[in-house]
């Protein structure tokens, strides 16, 4: 063998060495999964105030540009949002727009699966995309606590199948796992088996234990995210660098406002954009914003056209936003949706796919091959600066 097919060899093996040294410098980061439960609103969330379809597709629910915090000459954050400004400011905060897929569906269980296993509209998974990111190569970058948290909801979403567990009280279950301990299931089939089963809760109990005494100075909201925002920020804090937990799922809303949408949608983006003001400050003083994403996703948007209830019913494409230290923020990346193009069904037409998202996630913030996590080739979208 001369020292052309050498390197020739070295150049074929390269890519899956490549793919496991990137994935573990990229260990100790984590990523914050945000889930508008329902639906979230996209046109009233970024909204398209320059456009005349708005306003006449919204004859009562149209918000006016002079409320809106603007981003550019067509684009206006909704009010409630403000708590957001500064990160815009700051340049930490970027809008991705028309994220969709074709052939949506309409149903909230069905959208949401596929949004959680990155499938096909015509493809039914059991697995999560999170759950194949730890296997293409994320599993084997650090010796996690847990692969995953989900906390204020008993869903896993896009961490099924990977070793994660679902807190909906992280202090109650942090004060019940100092009582169970593997010793106890001697003798117990029954609980013996549970454990096995269950070995992701013993784990994440171990990495978990004592960290309810994790005292902080961030003040959190006191609704319901705002306290999965501190539940996250004190986990975060109390596991520094690699082993801890990389990934957290946490859910909002729900925002699924088939009627009066007017108040009830501008009180959970106010609560949205409070808890994740909060996070941030809370990564800050645990040391872990530069090396944490955030990011916003819902099972769609709403149509169009609002209702005659005066609100708006299942649609498609929406808006969702990426936070975090190392976002390219302080920029909206993407099209909108055209407002005079509707699909047959009055909705928005995509003009991202989701699975962009995740693979931008995967290539670039965990450093892992994307094509088995979004099974299939997608273009990244340019929201890192790593």
């Amino acid at each position: 063998m001369d020292r052309r097919q050498l390197l020739s060899l070295g150049g074929l093996a390269f890519p899956a060495l490549g793919w496991a040294q990137t994935a573990a410098s990229a260990a100790g980061r984590v990523l914050v999964l945000v889930e508008l439960k329902g639906g979230n609103d996209g046109l009233n969330t970024v909204v398209p105030y320059a456009h005349p379809a708005y306003a006449q597709l919204r004859p009562s629910l149209a918000l006016k540009a002079d409320e809106l915090l603007r981003l550019d000459g067509a684009l206006g954050l909704h009010p409630s949002l403000a708590p957001l400004v500064p990160l815009w400011e700051k340049r930490e905060l970027a809008v991705l727009l028309g994220l969709g897929y074709p052939q949506p569906n309409l149903s909230h269980f069905r959208s949401i699966e596929i949004w959680d296993t990155a499938s096909r509209a015509t493809e039914y998974l059991d697995e999560g995309w999170v759950a194949r990111a730890m296997s293409a190569g994320l599993r084997d970058a650090a010796r996690f606590t847990a692969e995953g948290v989900a906390i204020g909801s008993a869903s896993l979403g896009a961490l099924s199948g990977a070793n994660a567990v679902s807190l909906n009280n992280p202090e109650a279950f942090v004060n019940q796992a100092r009582l169970v301990r593997p010793a106890q299931a001697q003798g117990n089939a029954a609980l013996a088996h549970v454990l096995r089963v269950e070995s992701g809760v013993l784990q994440a109990a171990e990495g978990l234990r004592g960290q309810g005494a994790v005292s902080m100075a961030t003040e959190f909201p006191a609704h319901a995210f705002g306290q999965a925002v501190r539940a996250t920020c004190q986990i975060v804090a109390g596991q520094k660098g690699k082993g801890g937990v990389p990934v957290f799922h946490l859910t909002h809303g729900s925002f699924d406002t088939h009627r009066a949408q007017l108040g009830t949608h501008a009180n959970l983006l106010k609560q949205l954009a409070e808890g994740l003001a909060a996070l941030k400050a809370g990564l800050v003083e645990a040391g872990a914003w530069e090396r944490t994403l955030v990011v916003t996703y819902s099972e769609f948007g709403r149509r169009a056209r609002q209702n005659q209830s005066g609100g708006t019913d299942h649609g498609t494409a929406a808006p969702h936003f990426v936070l975090g230290g190392a976002v390219r923020g302080g920029t909206v990346i993407g099209t909108m949706p055209d407002l005079d193009r509707l699909d047959g069904s009055q909705n928005l037409v995509h003009t991202a796919d989701f699975r962009q998202l995740y693979a931008t996630i995967a290539r670039r913030w965990w450093g892992v091959n994307p094509e088995p996590v979004v099974r299939g080739q997608f273009d990244l979208l340019p929201f890192l600066d790593v």
